[in-house]
């Protein structure tokens, strides 16, 4: 469907996984009915209408389920290329449920699952929410079992709070942080090119280092704030030294799962924070504790009528808001053991991909956790920033929070 931006196939959720040890075709097929009816969301359909969509949840219907017949020594090989083929279309969302699944078969039995979701049905959290039960649908755990132990709310229970007088409250309040910083902000960040020629690249850059991912956690306990308000702190300052923009600003995904209704929800839940920093100053230390409180406006504020806030906005003299910042990582992570801790190597910079030209985007960076690293992926409008510029602004980051860790 035009307009959603996240149904692309870019933004499709993938998973392959082997199943271990190997399940009947008929087992792994009743497990994921099961799914289907556990989680609303999975058959749910978004359909115009006058207002914008519409939800559709269907009670009945079939879900098409590729299956491969392979050999034990080609059955990882396979999943990868029927991951490929399920991921890289997109998704019809008025159509089509928003899930695809492929099952690669050896003797008899499933040696490999694929998943492939649209984001508008779905977001990394809720992905691990699923992955998981369907593991114990597997294993015989019953839906009436789950749905009492991990109680979450269904998208039309979500969408009926929205409605509801709270939801209306926070939705306003959620606008008018959005107006106020949008006044406030500067007007633009970069200078606006000439004559930009609109099948321009947009280089995707990457910094891996795994003297980023054991600094970040040492400043986040020196200063008693989180990981991700470390990074922001250091992204929003390398903001201004790259613009030379008196302040920061960011639209920061939040993942708006706050309460014990929608932390567990298959769902997508993430919406856009504006995150407005004033001058960010030469003390890294300070602009990490002014980050804190102003990353937390943006997160309290990230829960609100999209419709409703472009109408409020369309006619605004805003501030430029065409820089994205999104911290990917599972906050649980920091606290487990294993071969996600930090190891020690040289940091690396990658050019990995070019993508299309993306619409309202300046720049865009993920935080993604690596395998002994933190990875920086970076992708920016090659008419406003060098590869030169991004190189700076990533390596920028590194540096900051190496410093003060130093202090530390």
């Amino acid at each position: 469907m035009a307009g959603l931006g996240a149904d692309a196939p870019r933004y499709n959720l993938r998973l392959a996984a082997p199943v271990d040890p190997g399940m009947p075709v008929a087992a792994v097929l009743d497990a994921l009915t099961r799914l289907l009816h556990l989680h609303e969301a999975l058959r749910t359909r978004l359909l115009p209408a006058p207002d914008g969509l519409r939800q559709q949840v269907d009670a009945e219907g079939g879900l098409a389920v590729a299956v491969r017949v392979s050999t034990p020594d080609r059955a990882a090989d396979e999943a990868a290329a029927l991951l490929a083929e399920l991921g890289d279309r997109p998704f019809d969302c008025a159509v089509q449920w928003p899930l695809r699944v492929g099952l690669v078969e050896v003797a008899g039995l499933v040696r490999q699952l694929v998943l492939v979701l649209s984001h508008t049905a779905c977001d990394g959290w809720g992905m691990r929410r699923l992955v998981r039960d369907l593991t114990e649908l597997s294993l015989g755990r019953g839906v009436e079992e789950l749905r009492a132990e991990r109680p979450s709310r269904q998208p039309l229970q979500e969408a009926a709070l929205q409605h509801s007088e709270r939801g209306a409250k926070r939705d306003a309040a959620a606008r008018r942080h959005w107006r106020d910083k949008l006044a406030a902000g500067p007007r633009r960040l970069f200078p606006a090119p000439d004559g930009a020629a609109p099948d321009r690249p947009f280089p995707n850059a990457v910094l891996r280092s795994p003297r980023l991912a054991r600094a970040v956690a040492r400043v986040a306990a020196a200063h008693r704030v989180s990981e991700p308000t470390v990074l922001l702190a250091a992204g929003a300052t390398m903001l201004c030294r790259l613009s030379g923009a008196p302040d920061a600003m960011f639209q920061v995904v939040v993942a708006n799962r706050f309460t014990a209704g929608t932390a567990d929800a298959v769902t997508t839940m993430a919406q856009q924070g504006l995150f407005h920093l004033p001058g960010p100053g030469p003390d890294f230390a300070d602009t990490v504790r002014r980050t804190q409180g102003a990353s937390l406006a943006a997160y309290r504020h990230a829960g609100y009528d999209a419709a409703a806030l472009e109408r409020d906005i369309a006619g605004l003299d805003a501030a430029d808001h065409s820089c994205w910042w999104n911290d990917t990582r599972d906050p649980l992570a920091a606290l487990m053991d294993g071969p996600t801790a930090p190891a020690d190597g040289p940091t690396e910079l990658l050019w990995p991909q070019v993508f299309p030209p993306r619409e309202n985007t300046t720049l865009a960076v993920d935080v993604n956790a690596a395998p002994g690293a933190l990875e920086l992926a970076m992708t920016a409008d090659s008419a406003l920033l060098s590869r030169r510029d991004m190189a700076d602004f990533l390596h920028g980051i590194e540096e900051l929070v190496l410093a003060e860790a130093g202090k530390a």
